[in-house]
């Protein structure tokens, strides 16, 4: 074991010990992966399955049901469940955020063509032959949300000017190379696929629009987290230490290894290093993905969380009458259980 983790704080030993963590196939899964294939669960008594899912919705429906104890997700995913849009309602739990920034807008050829002339999205709005149509992977999770933010800020009601469709993020280039999309909101490595395949261009990452904005959460079910407190805060230290280890370069380099891998993201590691490791080609360099930053990343913020609350209501998701944001995300983040853990291994938490 690493020299990195040799100050290990003694935690009580997990009522759980043996744990199924469901991810998608994305590059920001890495704390899952480096979780997993490193055993870092070891030392806390966890021992950790990673079952891969093909869609958010899937991963929705088994933390729901219980076939997964936790979760790689998407922040507005536990948010949209907790308060029961467009399916299921459960209470959720964000033990703590995973990652920050590492998203992108991607467009197709042909409005990539027509921007670089100089028209503006408004202007291609309002002479298009139809609706342009746009992806995100989750109605109510973070590309939603980034894909909304920065078509209002073109000008352009995402709710009544663009037809707004979910993909899973492994299908995106495919969808776009068909001709089906102007453009998609995802996660990495895909946005980087489309561009290597020649079927779309990278417009902008999403830390361009809100640099480091939280992005994917450890979530879990909130009766999980009060029946197992002690499996709780081991999975939370298990994935800060993850969260730590890829803080190195050179770290990330063999983990964008191990990501190409089949079972886990099975993208070529040529189309996963460079934007893991912050370099976005032509694009002037927008602040990168976040792991850990000396553990300013993963603190699971109500700020945050009531900001997606706030996005519902501002798109009419959800009645403004109906919930107080700051009161939801009270309930969701479970900011003493994530102090209690960084506490014990003298990593500083914004309480």
């Amino acid at each position: 074991m690493s020299s990195l983790f040799s100050n290990a704080p003694a935690f009580a030993a997990p009522e759980k010990p043996r744990l199924r963590v469901g991810f998608v196939p994305l590059t920001d899964c890495a704390p899952l992966v480096v979780a997993h294939t490193r055993q870092l669960g070891q030392r806390y008594g966890l021992e950790l399955e990673l079952v891969r899912q093909s869609s958010w919705a899937a991963v929705r429906d088994k933390l729901i049901s219980g076939e997964l104890d936790a979760a790689h997700t998407l922040y507005g995913l536990v948010y949209g469940v907790e308060l029961g849009i467009g399916g299921p309602q459960a209470d959720m739990a964000v033990l703590m955020t995973l990652n920050q920034n590492g998203q992108a807008i991607t467009v197709s050829n042909p409005l990539a063509s027509l921007l670089k002339s100089g028209r503006s999205l408004r202007q291609i709005v309002d002479t298009a032959s139809k609706p342009l149509m746009f992806a995100q992977t989750f109605p109510t999770g973070t590309h939603a949300m980034w894909l909304y933010s920065w078509l209002a800020r073109e000008g352009i009601d995402p709710m009544r000017e663009i037809r707004s469709v979910v993909i899973a993020p492994p299908e995106m280039t495919d969808a776009m190379a068909s001709g089906l999309l102007d453009g998609f909101c995802a996660g990495e490595p895909w946005n980087a696929k489309a561009e290597a395949e020649g079927v779309g261009r990278t417009l902008l990452a999403t830390s361009e629009i809100w640099p480091d904005h939280p992005e994917k959460v450890l979530a879990c079910r909130r009766d999980f987290a009060a029946l197992y407190p002690n499996t709780a805060k081991a999975l939370i230290a298990t994935m800060l230490d993850a969260c730590q280890w890829l803080d190195n370069p050179d770290h990330r380099r063999d983990c964008a290894q191990t990501l190409a891998q089949p079972e886990y993201v099975g993208c070529p590691v040529s189309l996963i290093t460079p934007r893991f490791l912050g370099d976005y080609g032509a694009l002037a360099q927008p602040p990168g993905i976040r792991f850990f930053g000396d553990g300013t990343v993963n603190y699971p913020k109500v700020a945050d969380g009531a900001w997606f609350v706030q996005q519902y209501q501002r798109w009419g998701l959800l009645n403004r009458s109906e919930v107080d944001p700051e009161t939801v995300a009270l309930q969701v983040n479970q900011t003493a259980l994530y102090a209690e853990v960084a506490t014990c291994k003298g990593i500083s938490a914004p309480l």
